[in-house]
């Protein structure tokens, strides 16, 4: 039976229905326990799965959650948005050991081992980056630093059907520890490393995904560890708002209460010219390439993906011309949309996309509306004459902002 929100008008992808079904195969995930996790019905997942449809375009949001459900990676997310007629995740900020932030990345470890009597790190990231932004550039340096197996990566599964046991025993496994199948056994495996008086380094990526009661126990197991073991366990801790919200707004964990805080920066020009070598010809990356990168796309990664994408086709752009067409990009619409449901919303919008700046910026923003645009990473923290300010990211945003808001107008919304 077909699912009637299911899009008929394209041409089916095998690839789509084929990578879907080894994906679900690995962590053998049922089509009812993927229709659970993400809102649809199994009758839906099973006509992906095989082959009768692909996802409606509205629904792009699910598949990316259908894709935290498996634990894919950033690069295997991609791959089945892209195989699903979407645009990726995670355009920049993906998988390649040669990556761009080389500089900032040793800087970010050295600013955690300075970090004492816990060397707690919080690495938060707007949307558009990887959780953690160019995750293999971290952990290579970190095995640098620590070794290769001083070096664990924790993935907290995203199913909220997850025991305890399963949770841990997924842990344990992450991290290489044999016979872990209790929050106890997961502690005690890797107290041992600490007590045998080894420097352990552990990435963790979305913290903030499964259970509360789960999360609860995980903070509690580092927290208490950090604590016997002073500046024995490293942590970096990465994600995005819902982190933040943990941090700033729970209270409850005292693990996040001790750790330390850092955001990933907009790229610079070294960056920026990193990012366009790996998609364009050498002779094609120049400084006129570079300001209009930064002009344009005002460090958005998904506009940079975007605008290289444009100009590795033959073709002459200028800045009315580029700007105009991201203002078209999907990922600005998906971003505002959401925003804009009600009328209040869209009045205080309409006025700020008016406005330069939008105040100061602080630490975590009070302001539900203007925090919900900084993690959708439409506005930015840039210096100005009084500290910080809040701005838009570039005019192809406030563009796009105008656009999504007339939209709204023209449905009589």
């Amino acid at each position: 039976m077909r699912d009637p929100e299911d899009r008929l008008d394209l041409p089916v992808s095998e690839d789509f229905a084929g990578l879907l079904t080894t994906f679900m195969r690995r962590i053998r995930a049922s089509a009812s326990g993927v229709a659970t996790e993400i809102g649809m019905s199994r009758e839906a997942v099973n006509n992906w799965r095989h082959g009768l449809s692909l996802p409606n375009r509205k629904h792009r949001h699910r598949l990316v959650d259908c894709a935290r459900y498996l634990r894919l990676s950033e690069q295997e997310t991609d791959r089945l948005l892209k195989s699903a007629g979407f645009e990726p995740e995670y355009p920049v900020g993906g998988q390649a050991p040669d990556q761009p932030y080389a500089d900032y990345v040793a800087r970010l470890f050295e600013r955690l081992q300075r970090l004492a009597p816990y060397p707690i790190l919080m690495l938060l990231s707007q949307a558009h980056w990887g959780q953690p932004p160019f995750r293999e550039s971290l952990l290579a340096t970190a095995r640098q630093l620590y070794g290769d197996a001083a070096v664990l990566h924790i993935r907290p599964p995203y199913s909220v059907e997850a025991d305890a046991r399963d949770y841990f025993t997924a842990l344990g496994a992450q991290c290489g520890f044999a016979g872990v199948d209790s929050d106890f056994a997961f502690e005690a495996a890797l107290e041992r490393r600490l007590a045998a008086g080894e420097r352990v380094f552990c990435l963790v990526s979305r913290f903030e995904q499964g259970e509360a009661h789960l999360r609860e126990a995980l903070a509690g197991i580092l927290r208490g560890l950090s604590e016997m073991y002073s500046g024995k366990l490293h942590l970096l801790l990465c994600g995005g708002e819902a982190l933040a919200e943990l941090k700033y707004q729970s209270g409850d964990l005292s693990l996040l209460n001790i750790a330390s805080v850092e955001t990933w920066p907009d790229p610079g020009p070294a960056e920026l010219r990193a990012l366009a070598a790996r998609q364009l010809p050498a002779a094609q990356v120049d400084a006129a390439l570079l300001s209009r990168l930064e002009r344009d796309c005002g460090g958005h990664p998904a506009l940079i993906d975007e605008a290289l994408r444009w100009h590795a086709v033959p073709s002459t752009w200028d800045q009315p011309d580029l700007s105009e067409c991201l203002a078209g990009s999907a990922r600005l619409w998906e971003g505002f949309v959401p925003l804009l449901a009600e009328a209040e919303a869209r009045a205080r919008i309409s006025a700020w996309l008016t406005q330069a700046s939008l105040g100061r910026a602080q630490p975590y923003l009070i302001d539900r509306l203007l925090r919900r645009l900084f993690w959708a990473n439409l506005v930015t923290a840039r210096p100005g004459a009084d500290g910080l300010q809040l701005e838009w990211r570039c005019e192809a945003v406030r563009r796009a902002g105008r656009q999504v808001i007339a939209a709204w107008s023209d449905a009589g919304a």
